[in-house]
Formats: C-alpha cells, structure tokens, sequence
C-alpha cells in the first residue's frame, strides 16, 4: 500500500485522518479501533454469540497491541454481565479452554443460521467486486514542506495580461481587473502574512453578457497559474437536504481536480457560473431552496471555514469517504450574465424628474454599450443578491459585450482561434483552407444577429463547413479551397483550386 495515501475504513468509510489508526487486515481491506469495538460489543451481547463459533476475546485477541484489546484483557467498552445465560468475562485459565471449545462444539447449530443471525465473510470484502479505493493524500501537519505557490512563480499583473491578450480578444478592462487580483491573492497565499498584518480574501463577481468570455477567461487564467480549477453551475445547487448538490459540492469538484491533494486543492480556484440564477424570487410564498437559501449557504465557502466535503461523489453518505478542506486561500470567481440588469443601472441612472430643467430623457442611455460598467453593489442587491453574499465579492469585474470587429478578431487572431482550428484540420488532408475578409465579415455579422456572443461563431461556421468536410476526402486533386462572403451569403460557392 502506498504510505502517501490515506487509508479508509471499510466499514464506516472514514478517512485515517478522521477515524485514527487503522488495522489493515489486507492490502485493500482496513477497519478503524472505534468499528471494531462496536462489532465486539455487538456479538458479545448477542444471544447467540454461543453458536457464532468465536468468542469476543478471541476476536480481540486477533490484533494485540491495539488499545488494550488482546486475549487477556476485557476490550474497552465491553460490560460484564454476569447473568446466568450471558457471562463475559474472560479469564487466564488456559485448562478450561479445550472445554469450552468442545461446548462450542457441542452447540454449534446444523443447518441453517438462527433467525436474526448473519454472518460476515471478509473475503468477500476483499474481492474484486468492490469499487477500487479512494485515494486521498495524507497530510502531515508537523511536516515542513515546500509551499505549493512560491511568490517568485506568481507572475506580475502586466506578464499576466499580456499572456491573457494572446488567448482572449478585447475585455481590456475586466483582463486588468483580474489580472490584479488574481496577483494579490496568491501574493496572499504564498506570504500567508506581512509583517504580521493578515490580508484578506478578495472574492471576484464577473457580470457579462452570454458569450462574452467569463468562463475562459477564468479557465485561461487558472491554465497560466498552473493551479486546479473548478468550475460548478450555481443552477444545479440546492439547499442542504433536498434533491440536487450539495453546496459542498463545488469543493468536493476542486479536491477531485486536484487529484485529491488536500493542499493543492487549498490553493485552488473555484468558478461558479450562473450565479444569477440564485437571486430572490420575487413575490413567492414557498421556501426558495436553489435561491437565496443557496446563497445564505455559501457564505462560509467565501469567507473561508473548514468543510467537511466527500471525496470522488457530490453529495454526502455513509458509503463515501470524508475529508475536511480549508476554504481561507480558495479564490471563488462568480460569474453571471445578470440580464436585465441594464434596465436597473437605467432606472438608478434616470430617476430624476422627466421634465423641468433638471429632467433627463429616459433614452439616454439606451445606446450606451459600457452601461454594465456603471453598476454597483447597490444594483446587484436589487437584482436579488443578498447583502452577505455581494459583501463577500467586493471585486466587481463587468464585462463588454462583443461587437462585429471583436467577433472578427476572436475568429483569426487567438492562439487556439476557430479558422486555425479548421485549417490544421485540412492541413492532415494536404488542403489549405483560406477564409477572405467578406467572409470572416459576414460571419460576424451573422454571429451578431444571433445575439449568443462567441458561442455562435462555431455554430455558423460549422454549417458552412460541412459540405466542405463532406467532400474534400473525396478528390485527392485539391489544393486550396477559399471561403469567400458570398458563400456565407447564400449567393455563390466556396473557390476550390486543383493542386499543381
């Protein structure tokens, strides 16, 4: 078995961190002190222990050294009753025992099992038929190790944007903002203290349209640290007891991603999408469990507390191991496209009169596309965030939505862009792929209309290019194949060149 893992009961499926020292019967089968002594108690009070065929000092005497537990002592918790018909104490005497042997003997019943009686056959537990255990790293406390962020490995804000600029086209502010905190933070991480002055947590809360880029900005960033991430739909939580996850759930995700290293998990970040869905309903009469009750539960995981989370499952149960994970050096992006929040900034921004001197026309700023970049906490509790949940995200990063010249650039100039995805693709079947500015024009122009953000790019560029796929395979003569405007226009046909 290897010492860098954690072992787990078989029995109560409790973690050797948790549970204490285990007695490790096999290789894959162990059971910890308090499950044995509850299987001892149990059959030494039973009314058949007589017909079990072992007596409860033989079972302890099995793992001497263990807590007083041996054949010559009482195991610890064990009553001595001394009925009649139920006698449990245990003597020296070793001429007495070749005849309890032969009572036992004598006893033992033929055929089958008396009502109420089972029997416990270890090696079925030690069979293949059982799930392979759950690894979870052991965690020494006195140990010193190598912290797992180093400040001089955390990159300055300018190299990170810089690095973000090659992947994500425009959100120039929102890069900027993240790119600070996200420095901060591991600087927080990688000193814990400086000069004794603690920092504290600085959550982020990104408010975006769909399609702009929040969840690759954050998958991009945690790509560059070289840090787990993982990434949870506010959607599918629930208030603790009812059908969905758990809240502990997200952590139980970042711990998975981290291939179950407790510390590594620690210095983590978590991304949870869709966090406009828990806003308050409005005007209900029944209990909100995916809601605000969800938001009133992760106030905890924001502000940093040890949780309790199962390994390799979302929800807690007996049969799952259990491990406890700090939240304090956990960064939590939350990310939202929070629509209609424009009408709230709006009705903020033009509550004056609507007519006198002073009075603002109401379409004022009907037009203005940096709109979200005026919003304020005050406008987010609005929209139905509670106070405690906005309180604990105080870095409020909007982003833009994105336009024809953006979405033209998000085809062509990314390291990973969706054109140079398509070309290598032809480039396996010796063919040059070449896309004209009318067309890639054209495709914006059809994205835009589509109002899904980025996510329409592919869509519409997987429509046209299906024939194209379809059919080059089929003539090895191929050389080039140019896509023009018209042919995202429905006007014409793709130019394709024989090769020479």
């Amino acid at each position: 078995m290897n010492n860098e893992y954690e072992d787990i009961c078989s029995v109560c499926h409790r973690t050797e961190s948790v549970a204490g020292k285990m007695l490790k019967m096999s290789d894959s089968l162990c059971i910890c002190i308090d499950c044995l002594q509850k299987s001892t108690d149990m059959l030494n009070q039973s009314p058949y222990k007589d017909m079990l065929g072992m007596d409860p000092a033989a079972l302890a005497g099995m793992f001497p050294g263990m807590g007083g537990m041996n054949n010559t002592e009482t195991p610890t918790g064990i009553q001595e009753n001394k009925t009649d018909n139920q006698a449990t104490i245990v003597t020296d005497n070793k001429e007495d025992e070749p005849e309890k042997k032969e009572e036992k003997k004598d006893d033992k019943p033929k055929g089958p099992a008396p009502h109420g009686t089972f029997f416990l056959n270890l090696n079925d537990l030690m069979g293949g038929n059982i799930n392979p255990r759950t690894k979870i790293k052991k965690r020494n406390p006195d140990e010193k190790k190598e912290p797992i962020i180093k400040l001089k490995d955390i990159p300055a804000p300018h190299k990170l944007k810089a690095k973000l600029d090659e992947y994500v086209i425009g959100q120039e502010e929102a890069k900027k903002i993240l790119s600070v905190a996200v420095y901060n933070h591991y600087k927080r991480v990688a000193t814990d203290t400086m000069d004794e002055i603690e920092i504290e947590k600085s959550n982020i809360l990104m408010l975006g349209p769909t399609g702009c880029g929040k969840t690759y900005i954050v998958q991009t960033l945690a790509k560059l640290l070289d840090v787990p991430l993982a990434i949870a739909d506010a959607t599918a939580l629930t208030e603790a007891g009812y059908i969905g996850d758990d809240i502990e759930s997200v952590v139980s995700k970042l711990l998975a991603a981290a291939d179950n290293d407790v510390d590594k998990a620690e210095c983590g970040i978590i991304f949870v999408d869709e966090i406009d869905k828990l806003a308050k309903k409005p005007n209900t009469n029944h209990r909100d469990v995916s809601g605000e009750s969800v938001q009133q539960g992760m106030l905890k995981l924001l502000e940093g507390a040890e949780i309790e989370v199962p390994v390799g499952a979302t929800s807690k149960n007996a049969m799952v191991p259990m491990t406890t994970v700090n939240t304090r050096n956990i960064l939590f992006i939350c990310g939202g496209a929070f629509p209609d929040m424009e009408e709230i900034i709006k009705a903020r921004l033009t509550k004056q009169a609507g007519i006198g001197f002073n009075s603002e026309l109401k379409d004022k700023y009907d037009k203005d596309k940096k709109l979200l970049h005026k919003v304020t906490t005050e406008d987010i509790k609005k929209y139905g965030m509670i106070p405690e949940f906005v309180g604990r995200l105080p870095i409020i990063c909007p982003l833009d939505s994105l336009d024809e010249d953006a979405l033209v650039d998000i085809l062509k100039e990314p390291k990973n862009a969706i054109l140079k995805q398509y070309q290598k693709l032809l480039e396996l079947d010796e063919v040059k792929l070449i896309f004209d500015d009318s067309a890639l024009r054209a495709i914006a122009k059809k994205a835009k209309e589509r109002d899904t953000g980025a996510r329409a790019l592919r869509a519409i560029i997987e429509e046209f290019m299906l024939d194209i796929m379809y059919e080059i395979p089929k003539d090895d003569n191929i050389g080039t194949v140019t896509i023009t405007g018209d042919y995202i226009e429905g006007k014409g046909g793709p130019i394709v060149e024989i090769r020479k």
